[in-house]
């Protein structure tokens, strides 16, 4: 997509499409389970589609346009996306299909497939980025998942054990790496290493959300043998902290 920068009225910069943005965001309108945006160099919104209004609880895209992540939604689930934004802003690196939760109004955890991309002006320069979040949704028949895959992944989401590696259900499942790695990719939309973080934190948010269970006690169930590392991991993924994850019930 060719950009250029324009200056608006305060005399800031502002990134544009030589296609106007907003005719994506009407594209991603339709598209309900994928939050769309285009930002500034500032990391401000300068288009979204409806469903990222709709998961702020927000009522018009006006409500979203011209702010920061932080200023639509608190705490860490607002604080989580903008370093992101200000990681890829800095060093044009983009973020490509990082998992992560994010949180329907008012109350809904939605797994996500989130990416960034950097955008760059006519000197090379980043000037904004343009990403979206993709909810993890993928319905397979049950009679197209071999019947050793499926045994492997339903051992390891019943025990969850901390021994499990994308090597080891690649040997269970009797394929080898590169073939579970495709074969996760179309049926899950994840990676191996995607997959197993999912099933370990996802199961760790019910726990922590349905049990009076510790959060010392969640790691280990969850195989976590370090607290350190679980706590770490349920950050990445949730934007939060386990304990604070907990007083959102």
């Amino acid at each position: 997509m060719n950009l250029r920068t324009k200056e608006i009225s305060n005399g800031e910069s502002q990134t544009v499409s030589s296609i106007d943005v907003t005719v994506l965001a009407t594209l991603f309108d339709h598209a309900p389970d994928v939050a769309f945006f285009v930002k500034d160099a500032h990391g401000r919104y300068v288009t979204v589609n409806d469903s990222l209004v709709k998961r702020h609880g927000l009522s018009a895209k006006s409500d979203v346009i011209g702010r920061r992540p932080s200023e639509i939604c608190n705490g860490d689930f607002g604080r989580v996306p903008g370093e992101q934004d200000l990681q890829v802003l800095r060093t044009g690196r983009p973020l490509l299909e990082h998992l992560e939760m994010h949180w329907n109004r008012p109350n809904q955890p939605v797994w996500c497939l989130t990416t960034k991309l950097p955008i760059l002006d006519v000197d090379g320069n980043v000037s904004g980025l343009v990403g979206f979040s993709c909810d993890i949704s993928v319905p397979i028949a049950k009679d197209e998942i071999p019947e050793r895959f499926a045994a492997a992944l339903e051992q390891f989401e019943r025990t969850l054990s901390g021994d499990v590696t994308p090597a080891r259900l690649a040997q269970q499942s009797e394929l080898t790496p590169q073939q579970l790695a495709r074969f996760m990719k179309r049926v899950f939309g994840l990676t191996p290493t995607q997959f197993i973080t999912k099933i370990r934190i996802a199961a760790a948010s019910r726990l922590l959300l349905g049990s009076e269970q510790s959060v010392a006690e969640i790691a280990v169930a969850c195989g976590y043998y370090d607290h350190s590392a679980f706590t770490r991991a349920f950050r990445s993924a949730t934007g939060v902290v386990p304990s604070t994850f907990r007083k959102r019930d």
